[in-house]
């Protein structure tokens, strides 16, 4: 298995955080989808991912539904995908990604969890060369074989292709994500979820007690409604 399996194995169940987050995370992601390409799926495919990735959550259907209308309103601000990048303790690096309708905000905010975690907030480009932007796909693996899989969505950019207990996953580089939707829906292969991660090139072991103190980082990063999603360089247990 490649690194985005060790990668999937050791974060799953540790960084996505209570329901109530991830639906915050969603809306956000909606409203983004809709600014961009309109409310209605059927012609605009960031919307179809992000609505199948709230099934994946159990987000109630009005619940989309509603986001959906709300960010169809033109008084609905929209926001903005802003990244940072930085250092926590003991030399790991940390790309926060975020959902920002006030940046000033946001910028305050995580500058003071890094500064209060004796980490340090870096410049743009200081540590994002460290991760491989992906993008994932998980299908429904019934009556599908992830070599077979593997082989034919090679020639669309997959990279790695896996399964579990929860189906079939499919990896590749952030700029195959289109090819590989279009690829899928056209064989109706039902897709069960989709995203991006940033995945590190290297990582860093560090004792029980490092390690807690890169966790202190990490958690504040991730209880703020602005964070969508936390990278880093500490190794993880993949037990």
């Amino acid at each position: 298995m490649g690194r985005a399996f060790e990668f999937r194995k050791a974060r799953k169940m540790k960084r996505w955080s209570a329901m109530s987050k991830a639906f915050t995370r969603i809306g956000k992601d909606i409203v983004m989808a809709v600014k961009e390409g309109g409310p209605d799926p059927a012609s605009n495919s960031r919307l179809r991912a992000v609505i199948q990735n709230a099934k994946a959550v159990n987000m109630p259907k009005d619940n989309v539904e509603r986001a959906i209308k709300k960010a169809s309103d033109k008084s609905q601000g929209d926001y903005k995908e802003v990244i940072f990048e930085g250092y926590a303790p003991h030399g790991i690096a940390v790309l926060v990604e975020t959902a920002t309708d006030n940046n000033t905000r946001t910028v305050a905010n995580v500058r003071s969890y890094f500064n209060k975690c004796d980490g340090s907030l870096g410049t743009s480009g200081s540590v994002v060369f460290m991760f491989d932007h992906t993008c994932n796909f998980r299908i429904n693996g019934d009556g599908l074989d992830p070599e077979e899989i593997e082989l034919e969505f090679i020639d669309f950019g997959a990279e790695e292709v896996f399964a579990d207990e929860d189906g079939i996953l499919i990896y590749a580089p952030f700029e195959s994500f289109g090819a590989i939707q279009s690829e899928l829906e056209n064989r109706e292969i039902d897709i069960l979820s989709s995203g991006f991660e940033r995945i590190p090139q290297v990582t860093k072991p560090l004792t029980t007690e490092q390690a807690a103190d890169v966790e202190k980082l990490l958690e504040k990063l991730e209880e703020d409604d602005d964070v969508q999603n936390v990278y880093h360089t500490m190794e993880e247990s993949t037990e």
